[in-house]
């Protein structure tokens, strides 16, 4: 019997401090603080804070919090804009070993106490302008915590403090030269991000720092980011700690323009004045930009690169932007991967393809993300790969380094997430031949009429080339005789008519009819902080409204 020898690479080559260092995105920040410490770092209004100055006051946060009896594994709350103070956060809390929780901004009193108390928040670092959301919130929990208040004076509208000091007196309790903590493991956690808890309560989605530094080293790479980038603030920061961008941004020295709300005149006139070359965000952002005034784009003379992450934007979306001159790059993903873990990587002969080919090739989600270890479109119940023939469904899964280390509090939802060895994302898509991935629905969203799948997105997508169509929205209503039949919800541009007759009609020229919508509802549609519609919204008031007219329908007793 032959022996197995062992191998000489197993022994004298051990792991050690020289040769190994758990991965932080961290580091970019010291990095280019010495590389490039008098380059901008951060814009807001009359402020500049160099690279320099920025890691400084991330060690004097880091210290401060520190003194404040603020160590590892322990939980630091913030509710903030796109400010500056938001951009430190993401840096000075981890350097003090803390884990940072970043809140939605635009979620109501009951949300925020339920946050804090599950995630053990220790310390609050809250702007101003939330004051109102937040002192109820406070008063909601079963413990007190430590409130530190941000009066940005870029903000002039009303809140109170509610704090016992300010952020800027907190640094001042900190040093400037302060060690900060590092990792001892890179599976550490960096930061708590909650799903958007359409039904029932939201679930607490750990990062850890591998994946943090990996997916921002994936967003130098994917959108092939030259240096010192000079980025605008339209994506909230809180959303998937901003998709990794301020550790990318770290790793890039480039400048980030700060931003406390988009609105299209205030976008166009920061990209113009600060020569903005890069921006993130949902469709309806660009959306906003397309339809905003020509006028307000005058003047504008460097190329602007465009991220888009949605479930499926609307390929008139794509061409709109294709129009005003925008270089758009579409990525997907979920707040369980960081944000972007897929791109929809062009190809060269794309460019050769009229604007609704290109477009329509654009939408599509494309491919994993390079230091993602796979996505694959998976049937559920087998879990074997779909074929690649665009028309068999399966669900999207993912699988490597920047994917959540779970649910905070909930390993049961944690362990059926990862069943079978992948991410279940919970939407549908089909494999094209040439491999790339395209969602056709939330699981949740499909409508099944007549015992036909009919997606959802597919009807939005002919809905959106309608030139008097904002937004749209398209559910199940429940039918006798088909089980469900769609109904869209459209909310139009302000200088537009349209009629519910001639959106069917529009729709039944490019969808076989069953796809139709049977409905149209004409509202200002309900939508997340970052943009996307509340379709849990819309199901909830058709319930509510189908239930009322029964009640009136009923016979007296």
């Amino acid at each position: 019997m032959q022996m197995e020898h062992a191998s000489p690479y197993e022994h004298g080559l051990e792991r050690n401090d020289a040769n190994f260092v758990a991965l932080t995105p961290l580091s970019f920040l010291e990095r280019t603080a010495l590389v490039h410490p008098k380059r901008i770092a951060v814009v807001h209004g009359a402020r500049r804070h160099s690279w320099a100055l920025t890691y400084s006051r991330c060690r004097q946060l880091a210290s401060a919090l520190g003194r404040r009896g603020i160590t590892r594994g322990n939980t630091v709350a913030v509710m903030l804009a796109n400010t500056p103070e938001m951009f430190e956060v993401h840096f000075g809390v981890p350097m003090a070993g803390a884990v940072l929780n970043t809140l939605n901004t635009r979620l109501d009193a009951e949300s925020i106490a339920f946050m804090l108390e599950f995630g053990d928040a220790r310390m609050l670092i809250t702007d101003r302008e939330f004051a109102p959301v937040v002192r109820q919130a406070l008063r909601l929990l079963s413990r007190e915590i430590t409130v530190i208040d941000v009066d940005d004076a870029e903000y002039t509208g009303p809140g109170e403090r509610l704090g016992a000091i300010d952020y800027e007196a907190l640094l001042a309790e900190g040093e400037p030269t302060f060690e900060w903590l590092r990792p001892r493991d890179e599976w550490d956690a960096i930061s708590l991000n909650y799903t958007s808890g359409t039904t029932g309560n939201p679930k607490g989605v750990v990062y850890h720092h591998r994946g943090a530094y990996l997916n921002a080293t994936c967003n130098l790479v994917t959108w092939a980011l030259p240096p010192h980038v000079t980025y605008l603030w339209t994506l909230p920061m809180f959303h998937c700690n901003g998709w990794c961008m301020p550790w990318t941004l770290a790793a890039n020295a480039g400048t980030s323009i700060c931003l406390r709300r988009v609105d299209a005149e205030a976008v166009f006139q920061l990209i113009r004045a600060e020569r903005v070359t890069h921006y993130c965000g949902a469709p309806i952002v660009h959306m906003l930009l397309i339809n905003a005034p020509a006028s307000l784009r005058e003047g504008i003379t460097q190329r602007v690169h465009a991220m888009v992450a949605g479930a499926a934007p609307p390929a008139a979306m794509i061409e709109g932007m294709d129009r005003i001159g925008f270089e758009l790059t579409h990525v997907y993903g979920l707040t369980e991967t960081y944000g972007p873990a897929a791109v929809c990587a062009p190809q060269e002969d794309w460019a050769e393809l009229d604007i609704v080919a290109r477009a329509q090739r654009h939408s599509r989600q494309g491919v994993t993300y390079p230091l993602q270890e796979a996505m694959a479109v998976l049937d559920p119940d087998t879990m074997r790969p779909v074929p690649a023939d665009g028309a068999t469904m399966g669900e999207i899964m993912f699988r490597g380094n920047i994917t959540m280390k779970g649910y905070l509090k909930n390993p049961r939802a944690t362990e059926e997430a990862f069943k079978g060895g992948w991410f279940h994302s919970g939407d549908l898509a089909v494999v094209e031949p040439d491999g790339y991935v395209k969602i056709k629905d939330r699981s949740k969203d499909i409508i099944i009429s007549g015992g036909e799948n009919i997606s959802s997105l597919e009807v939005e997508d002919v809905l959106y080339r309608h030139p008097a169509v904002l937004a749209c929205a398209v559910i199940a209503r429940p039918d006798e005789r088909w089980g469900e039949t769609p109904c869209a919800y459209v909310e139009i541009k302000a200088d537009a008519q349209v009629t519910a007759e001639e959106l069917i009609a529009h729709c039944r020229a490019q969808l076989a009819h069953f796809k139709a919508p049977r409905h149209i509802e004409f509202a200002t549609l309900p939508k997340t902080s970052t943009g996307k519609i509340q379709k849990a919204v819309l199901r909830a008031a058709e319930k509510a409204a189908l239930s009322a007219n029964k009640d009136a329908d009923a016979p007296s007793g």
